[in-house]
């Protein structure tokens, strides 16, 4: 049975609630007026993986421009060297190239320990490498579901594994994750894909909820960035479709790049690429089931199997 005073407290906290609710709803709606003004990333070791093509390159080329240490890590060497190469001939900073397997939990501690100690410590650290192979669910083999779970999922939590505790002990640091349209959605023929990412918003999540509620950080300094792109022109769409292309077309990496690093620079705890779809994710889902469905069939948007 409630107390008097149990009944007073729940009432009382029920109040602040209310209060909390009112006041981040009115800051939120402000914000989207007068956005957040972006902080400086000069002087930041920024940590990119899978900076040897596509979003990551140019997400090492805009952070390089804007003063900060970039470190590029990508399987390719020869194409994360270009990447490295286009960066020095800007001459604004300093940028550095590491080939790394980030599947292989082994050699991602011996790359990190490099880093470290030619380095330093990343204060920005984008876990940006992905693959997406396209076929119907029955047709992918376990070899290749494997690789989709250790590249898109497995390998996010041995890099955090390395270098979140230093940003945990100085409390400074910012992690992104490129997760997907894919991570809020179900679709066809990208079945391991759509759950690697789905995995991968889970991951971020409640990693920001654990360190936001550790005892030990009274003011938690460490941010957390969750990007959500539509189909982005990478090569990873080999196949994609859509009925409305001026509308739905393919996003292009420097546009997605452009939207990444606004997002960090804000502290924006989500972002989609385009920016408009959180918020059709969010009408979609008030709808009932199959109303969803066919607002998908209508919009016909996806990819084909790759074989």
């Amino acid at each position: 049975m409630v107390t008097a005073y149990e009944a007073i407290s729940i009432a009382a906290d029920l109040c602040l609630l209310l209060i909390k609710v009112f006041y981040y709803t009115i800051e939120s709606t402000y914000r989207l007026i007068v956005p957040i003004e972006e902080k400086s990333v000069a002087g930041e070791i920024v940590l990119i993986t899978g900076a040897g093509h596509g979003i990551g390159r140019e997400l090492a080329y805009k952070y390089a421009s804007l003063g900060a240490i970039v470190v590029c890590w990508d399987l390719n060497a020869q194409s994360n060297q270009e990447t490295v190469n286009e960066i020095m001939k800007l001459g604004a900073t300093t940028a550095y190239a590491y080939q790394c397997d980030v599947s292989d939990r082994e050699e991602v501690v011996k790359v990190s320990n490099r880093v470290k100690s030619e380095v330093g410590h990343p204060t920005i650290l984008i876990n940006n490498a992905g693959i997406m192979p396209c076929q119907k669910f029955l047709d992918y083999s376990p070899e290749t579901i494997k690789k989709i779970m250790d590249i898109n999922v497995l390998a996010h939590f041995w890099i955090l594994q390395e270098f979140l505790p230093i940003m945990i002990k100085n409390n400074y640091g910012h992690v992104v994750a490129l997760c997907s349209i894919a991570g809020m959605v179900g679709l066809k023929n990208l079945v391991p894909y759509c759950a690697s990412k789905f995995a991968v918003r889970g991951l971020m999540e409640s990693l920001n909820d654990e360190l936001s509620s550790a005892e030990n950080i009274q003011k938690n300094n460490i941010k957390f960035t969750t990007i959500y792109p539509y189909m982005v022109d990478t090569g990873l769409c080999k196949k994609p479709h859509m009925r409305f292309p001026s509308l739905m077309s393919l996003v292009p990496p420097r546009d997605a790049a452009a939207v990444i690093l606004t997002a960090q620079r804000r502290n924006y705890r989500d972002a989609t690429i385009p920016r408009y779809w959180n918020s059709v994710n969010c009408v979609l889902r008030v709808f009932p089931e199959k109303a969803v469905i066919a607002i998908k069939d209508f919009l016909n948007s996806g990819v084909e199997a790759d074989s």
